[in-house]
């Protein structure tokens, strides 16, 4: 690679251009006049043009030297931007972090913390990133993300994690589905409605397969890609299913003839049953330089998000 010129050389020509006189513009980057000449000689050596007409009566630029000029004025003020930049990242809960989020918690969590968030950290910019747990977590190990918002049980090996709060699934399922609010989801699973899940790669699939036991009950050929269309599943009549009870309280059943009930309301009853629900988590990386960041944001989301 050839040899770039330096910011002092580049500062050296930026004095001499606004001031037109060697004396003045050593001083003005406080550097002796020999000093200021010999750099820019070694800059039109290292550009192989020449940048500067003298005499010992005047100093102006060539036209090859001001265009020069131009171009140095921009990389000085793109060089200050990224030093601002670097101090501003460098302090906590300023510049920009990277966080994923599953879509089983992003549109019922993210809506009530990020106001918050702009309030306290106005430095602060969160850029986020949907998906599944799989692809998010893979990516925080790739240094791709600072962060994941996700659910467990889920394996996350080698994470630092703090937990956050336990989101209770509840079991939704319509009008027409007879014995619903007498029957666990284990004893309905099998029977003509059956359980409806997320398709391959969503947390929340797993947690509603143990929730009742369930493998090979489920209509495996017509899984939702989101929560949306599993509400949308159910309300059709072709079959049950889990939802956390954040959709729930958020208000997405509102406009359907679902019922909806929680699941540890209906162990009470029976007496029965494993535990359905999950815990709300954030991830980062052991060795992540934005730690004191991970437990602010672990922080804030604990003492804000209510549902």
């Amino acid at each position: 690679m050839a040899a770039l010129p330096t910011f002092r050389q580049l500062q050296y020509l930026i004095a001499l251009s606004d001031t037109l006189h060697f004396t003045k513009a050593a001083e003005a980057c406080f550097v002796s006049q020999s000093t200021l000449s010999a750099g820019l000689k070694e800059l039109e050596t290292l550009m192989g043009v020449v940048l500067v007409e003298r005499d010992k009566q005047n100093v102006a630029l060539t036209v090859v030297g001001k265009e020069v000029v131009n171009r140095s004025k921009l990389l000085m003020e793109q060089a200050k931007d990224m030093m601002q930049w670097a101090d501003l990242s460098s302090k906590p809960m300023h510049g920009t972090l990277r966080m994923g989020v599953i879509p089983t918690i992003a549109p019922f969590v993210l809506p009530e913390i990020m106001p918050i968030l702009r309030a306290q950290y106005p430095h602060l910019k969160l850029a986020l990133k949907e998906d599944t747990s799989a692809d998010l977590l893979n990516q925080l190990h790739a240094h791709e993300l600072d962060f994941v918002l996700f659910a467990l049980p889920y394996e996350a090996k080698n994470l630092k994690i703090i937990e956050l709060f336990d989101d209770q699934l509840w079991w939704i399922a319509s009008k027409n589905l007879a014995g619903f609010q007498e029957q666990l989801p284990s004893n309905i699973v099998g029977k003509e409605q059956q359980l409806l899940v997320l398709e391959e790669g969503h947390c929340l699939r797993q947690h509603s397969l143990a929730a009742c036991h369930a493998k090979q009950q489920t209509h495996q050929e017509i899984e939702a890609s989101s929560l949306l269309t599993l509400v949308q599943m159910v309300e059709s009549e072709m079959g049950w299913a889990f939802i956390p009870e954040m959709a729930v309280k958020s208000g997405l059943l509102n406009n359907t003839s679902l019922i909806a009930q929680p699941v540890d309301k209906t162990k009470s009853k029976n007496n029965n049953g494993p535990s359905t629900k999950r815990t709300i988590a954030l991830a980062t990386r052991a060795s992540s330089a934005k730690l004191q960041e991970f437990e602010e944001l672990g922080k804030l989301i604990q003492h804000h998000y209510r549902f």
